[in-house]
Parts: structure tokens; sequence; C-alpha cells
């Protein structure tokens, strides 16, 4: 969970739910046959990088925020601990497309060197679907024959995009949406006088995704929500037009948009599966399609209006 004050690695210190899989993890660590890589999978913002950082700091001895081992997970100076993500381009001010290969080529190393506090070395993967075919080949090789004492925590919300031997060497946890009590937990440590007409509407809309709640506090007044809606209702091109204008008129409000909107086809892509309903084939095909159009537009650095005016198109079909 990326959320609106803390990153992961501080959000990890105060963890909210996922206790079920926090005890799967504490009981193979106990048993001593603990798996060498473990896969965390859920939709966006239900919190797998908090809980990765929060297993790395079980391992690594740095649950307590005062801890020497603690201070250096926070501060991102732990010596073995090695965090993998897709970087960030300050220039574009965005997220780059993928994980490539020389972001993944360190990690080879770094688990086959001697732990520098004598005990394991952990390597978080945050989005191991973005990794390329190269990144996920050289990932592979090191599943295959890990080292002793090395713990690799992959976190996906996509993780039929990986190999399936990638996927069939790591212990799999479903993430399980939060409760509302969990949320407003979270919502009151991180964004503290939110008004309680705005905290209603975000955890009755929520699902139980803490990024989800803070996709919907930035919506204020729920405006956004509406557009989605609309779009999803289906809308002349005229209309459509306006919406994307009005869209773009916002701050930040291209993502919130695409985020808020994946988030209603992912959740009736599950609901259709939970219901054995075909047509939850098609709603997991537009919401691929549109966190593809996303992730392109921002990658290529496309035209945003019509990426907006495809991505309504998609709705406005499933």
């Amino acid at each position: 969970m990326t959320s609106p004050g803390e990153d992961p690695r501080l959000s990890s210190l105060h963890l909210q739910g996922h206790q079920s899989a926090i005890q799967l993890f504490t009981e193979a660590k106990r048993s001593g046959r603990m798996p060498h890589a473990w896969l965390l999978t859920g939709p966006p913002g239900i919190g797998k990088a908090t809980l990765a950082f929060h297993l790395a700091r079980m391992v690594l001895g740095g649950e307590s925020a005062e801890s020497p081992a603690g201070r250096r997970i926070s501060a991102a100076t732990h010596a073995d601990l090695l965090v993998i993500s897709r970087s960030y381009d300050e220039k574009r001010q965005r997220y780059r497309g993928e994980i490539v290969m020389d972001e993944v080529r360190p990690v080879n190393d770094f688990l086959h060197r001697t732990a520098a506090e004598g005990g394991w070395r952990v390597v978080i993967v945050d989005g191991a679907e973005w990794m390329n075919r190269n990144a996920a080949n050289a990932l592979l090789k090191i599943l295959e024959e890990p080292p002793p004492s090395a713990l690799l925590l992959l976190t996906s919300s996509s993780p039929g995009r990986l190999l399936p031997t990638i996927r069939s060497r790591c212990q799999r946890i479903d993430l399980k949406p939060l409760s509302s009590s969990e949320l407003a937990a979270v919502i009151a440590r991180e964004a503290p006088g939110t008004a309680p007409a705005e905290l209603e509407r975000a955890l009755s809309a929520a699902q139980g995704s803490p990024g989800r709640v803070f996709d919907l506090l930035a919506d204020e007044g729920g405006q956004m929500a509406g557009l989605v809606q609309q779009a999803l209702n289906g809308v002349s091109v005229s209309d459509a037009y306006i919406v994307a204008e009005t869209v773009l008129k916002k701050e930040n409000g291209f993502n919130l948009f695409f985020s808020l909107l994946s988030n209603v086809l992912q959740e009736q892509a599950r609901s259709s599966a939970r219901q054995g309903l075909t047509k939850s084939v098609f709603f997991a095909k537009a919401w691929e399609n549109v966190m593809r159009l996303q992730n392109e537009t921002d990658h290529f650095n496309l035209d945003k209006q019509e990426a907006l005016l495809e991505a309504m198109m998609i709705a406005g079909k499933v």
C-alpha cells in the first residue's frame, strides 16, 4: 500500500489486517522449513508491499521502530534487505513501464554474499508482474537454485502475468480485504481529520482495500466516481469529450479516473467469477485493457485525452 503520508517501509511498522498471512509465515519460520520464496497477491492497494516489508522486518529483527535493524529498514539502509521495483522517472514524473534485467541482476550477487548481520538476506520484488522477459528469466534462475538463508518476497496484482515456473516455485498467499474497522484505523493514522461523511463514503466503496480508500478520499465529493459510472453506463462521443476535459482539468485527474475505473472493473470481474458468471471474462479483459492503456500512455507519453476516450469506449462495452 502506498498511502498519502507513508511508504510501505514505514506503514509496515503498524500493519492492519492480513493476520492469517502473518500466521502462515510465522508457522513456516518456526518450523524450520521456511519456503525460500513467497508470492503475495491481491488487488492494487490491498497492502501487498506493506506486508512484504512487515515480513522482512520479522526475519531481520526489525519489527520495533526503535531497534537498530528497525531504524535501518525504515531508512532504506539495511545491508541485508534489497528492494526491486519499477524505478521512478523524475524527469517525466512517472514510473517506468517495466522492471528490466539491469534492475534484477544485482539480486544474485546480493543473495550469495555473507549476510552483513549474520542472519537472513531478504529481497522484495514489488510488482513482479512488471518484469520483462529477460528480468523474469534472471529471477527464475535464482528461484531454481536459491542459496541458504535467502528469502524472496514477490508481490503481484496480476500473478497470471508471471511465468508459470516462477509461480510454481513460490509459496502463494492471496490477501483478503481488510475489515471496516481496520480500514478506519489506517485512515485515522494516515489521514486524520477526514470529514465523517467522506470517511463513510470511502469505507462503503473501498471493498477492503486501503489503497482504494485513499483513491476515494482524493476524489472529494465523489465527482470522479460519478464520471467513471457515467462511462460504464455508456456515453456518446460528444459527452465522452466533455468527461475527458473534466477529468484532465483536475489535479492528477487522469490517474485517479483510471484507478477508480480499474477498481470497479476488477471488482466486477471478481464478483462475477464468484457467482460463476461467464461475464467475468469480459470484465477481466476490460480491466486488463484499461490497465494496459494507462501504462502505455504513461510509458510512451501518449495523448491522455485519446487514452480517456478509449478507456470510456472499453468501459461502455462491458
